[in-house]
């Protein structure tokens, strides 16, 4: 039985839509940034997802899918200055499919996740700080202007 409840009033009505997708995987290769024509920044990048299961006689099978994902302008110029390739994010936008003409004459499609949200899951760029500044200390003591909070 499905449970369908009246559309309140000011609400959306039932036949209203979703487009939202929530990744987490790493990335392809280094972040690619570019501009439009009226100076707004736009990154690109592919996230690999991974997806572990069993086959049909129960063997251990892994597939991996790929996603291409744009960022616009602040969340696009952060995911290019600290996103680098193999590191772990979770990736929140729409889908978005375009096609145009290539230059071979055929016509071409792609759908990509249009981010609105990007968290760095991996803190790469943070650890060997931290390990330099330990190696410096000859106590091994914590300093209070060491803490970062």
């Amino acid at each position: 039985m499905v449970n369908q409840q009246p559309a309140r009033e000011g609400s959306r009505s039932s036949g209203s839509s979703l487009n939202k997708v929530m990744i987490i995987g790493n990335l392809g290769q280094d972040p690619e940034m570019r501009f439009t024509p009226a100076g707004n920044p736009v990154t690109s990048f592919s996230v690999a997802v991974n997806r572990v299961f069993k086959g049909p006689e129960g063997e251990r099978k892994e597939e991996t899918e790929w996603f291409n994902v744009v960022t616009w302008n602040n969340l696009a110029e952060n995911c290019n200055r600290f996103l680098t390739k193999g590191q772990k994010v979770y990736v929140e936008g729409r889908l978005h499919s375009r096609s145009w003409e290539g230059q071979d004459g055929q016509k071409r499609f792609r759908t990509e996740i249009i981010a609105n949200n990007v968290i760095f899951l991996d803190r790469k760029a943070v650890a060997p700080a931290a390990e330099e500044k330990a190696e410096e200390s000859e106590t091994g003591e914590i300093e209070p202007g060491d803490i970062p909070f």
